[in-house]
């Protein structure tokens, strides 16, 4: 009888043991094994607006669009469902009318490429701007694991930006981008999430958001702009524009995604990159993005694209107005996460939070070390979950961190999961939650 094969992890490339995969495994997998805990843990959308009728009738109004707007025949418009599709993706002019719509970027449909997921779009992205040994990325830290996992799988190594308690400051990148040269590395571009940044929950102030598109001018960097959270504001105040909507140079590469706006089923994302390509063939960077794509998934399912097409037709174009019942739902959890921590918290010495604008994170530091096995010991002791801020960054302040989701949850879950987390830190401490 022949031997199975026991293949040497040591002949497996490195990046598949590194921490970042593990932690983005840790985290999509964690509220699995405690299915009966409550869990902080996800940055799901929520799951009150789903309802599987709903895919019929998306189903119906793409392809009603495409007989009666694009003049498609009833061959073709099997076609359009069943085959293989365009590499670039099918539905890139609605989102680029969306886009002008909601965000008022203007943008040629020719410079997005629609991904299996926004993750995709970074991957693709990353893997264009990896040319040479030395070429590096930076990221804003603490860092979405999704960035740091997929630049290991391709060797770019990341470079940290630190964030302050305010978000990024602008001097920190500038100092960054010179330290890492001086160190003979070349820096190709600055990942970030400008609107409610996961994990941190932190946004750019106007001010902020113009300074780095000048330093990314005058350092010859590009911007990558990742930006799933932005219609998430906690109140009716106007939404700062995206760097996109502010770019005037092409330095900026918008990273989307339609998994919080539509629904995280369908595995739609895209990337705008309209930055051109110098010499005799031209194009934009959009077509090189495609070349890759072409030999990764070849495509992205043409039927997911048809669902979150015909959301949005349905929507007359707008993610802000298809959104408008999520949108409640998510002011509605944020404010009560925070409520029920001052209520819980506000005078057990050594905990604090940060108070998001919007989105679905909440930051609280403790006067103790936040780690797995600590994670562990709230899922099977306490029955709740959360997240250790130590898989985002390796600094001192990670460390005694934990980031709290609210969007998956109802409201009764996250006032139980409080009182649950409530007694889990008040045996760390020593003190006694507030009534």
């Amino acid at each position: 009888m022949t031997s199975p094969v026991l293949l040497d992890r040591a002949d497996l490339h490195a990046s598949l043991a590194d921490p970042a995969l593990v932690s983005m495994t840790f985290l999509n997998e964690v509220a699995g094994r405690y299915p009966d805990a409550i869990s902080f843990a996800p940055g799901r959308p929520t799951e009150e607006t789903f309802d599987v009728a709903d895919l019929h009738r998306y189903l119906d109004a793409y392809t009603r669009y495409l007989a009666e707007h694009r003049g498609y025949d009833e061959v073709r418009v099997r076609r359009e469902l069943f085959q293989y599709g365009r590499t670039k993706g099918v539905v890139h002019e609605l989102i680029a009318r969306q886009l002008e719509l909601d965000e008022g970027i203007a943008v040629d449909p020719e410079a997005i490429v629609v991904t299996v997921g926004a993750q995709e779009a970074l991957w693709l992205v990353l893997r264009a701007l990896k040319a040479a040994e030395g070429d590096v990325v930076l990221a804003v830290t603490p860092a979405y694991v999704g960035l740091t996992g997929a630049a290991r799988l391709l060797d770019l190594p990341v470079r940290p930006v630190a964030e302050g308690p305010h978000g990024l400051r602008p001097e920190e990148l500038t100092d960054r981008i010179r330290a890492v040269r001086a160190a003979g590395e070349r820096p190709r571009a600055l990942y970030l999430v400008p609107d409610f940044s996961n994990p941190s929950g932190h946004s750019l102030d106007l001010a902020t958001r113009h300074r780095l598109l000048e330093i990314a001018e005058q350092e010859d960097i590009l911007l990558l702009e990742d930006n799933p959270y932005g219609y998430f504001r906690a109140d009716e105040g106007e939404r700062l524009p995206t760097l996109k909507a502010l770019d005037t140079g092409q330095r900026v590469v918008y990273l989307g995604s339609l998994a919080k706006t539509c629904f995280p089923g369908a595995r739609v994302g895209y990337a705008v990159a309209d930055q051109k390509i110098a010499g005799p063939d031209g194009g934009l960077l959009a077509d090189e993005l495609s070349r890759a794509k072409s030999m990764v998934t070849v495509n992205t399912s043409p039927v997911s694209q048809a669902l979150v097409g015909g959301m949005l037709l349905e929507n007359g174009g707008s993610l802000l107005r298809a959104n408008e019942h999520s949108i409640a739902i998510y002011r509605r959890n944020l404010d009560g996460l925070l409520k029920g921590l001052e209520r819980r918290f506000s005078s057990l010495p050594g905990v604090s939070w940060n108070t998001p604008a919007g989105g679905f994170f909440v930051v609280v530091s403790v006067p103790f070390p936040v780690t797995d096995a600590l994670l562990e010991e709230a899922a099977v002791r306490h029955g709740v979950l959360f997240t250790p801020m130590r898989h985002f960054g390796d600094d001192d302040r990670s460390a005694r961190q934990l980031r709290l989701s609210c969007s998956y949850l109802t409201t009764d879950q996250i006032q139980a999961g409080l009182d649950r987390l409530a007694v889990l830190i008040t045996d760390h401490t020593g003190g006694a939650p507030d009534a």
